[in-house]
């Protein structure tokens, strides 16, 4: 099991890249959240199977269609098993 802490920039907000990573997190199985931040990047957490971690990671640095993501920062932390579904923050 793997913990990721992302931090994405570029146009990554407006472009439907939080409900958009909810839906891929859904569907690989990983559990966290994702958020904007008030500088115009986007933050997530998530956690599961190693792979589908690194999947949605790798995910993030293409985001949806519109997004145009210039840097993806990943910080691998311990998993903590804490959530029980991927969320939309506000």
């Amino acid at each position: 099991m793997a913990r990721a802490h992302l931090r994405i920039y570029g146009r990554v907000q407006g472009v439907f890249f939080r409900s958009t990573m909810r839906d891929v997190a859904r569907e690989l199985g990983v559990k966290g959240w994702v958020r904007n931040l008030p500088d115009g990047s986007v933050e997530a957490v998530v956690e599961g199977e190693r792979e589908k971690v690194e999947r949605i990671v790798e995910w993030a640095h293409q985001g949806p269609p519109l997004a145009r993501v210039r840097r993806v920062e990943v910080r691998w932390e311990d998993y903590r098993g804490e959530f029980d579904d991927f969320r939309i923050m506000r």
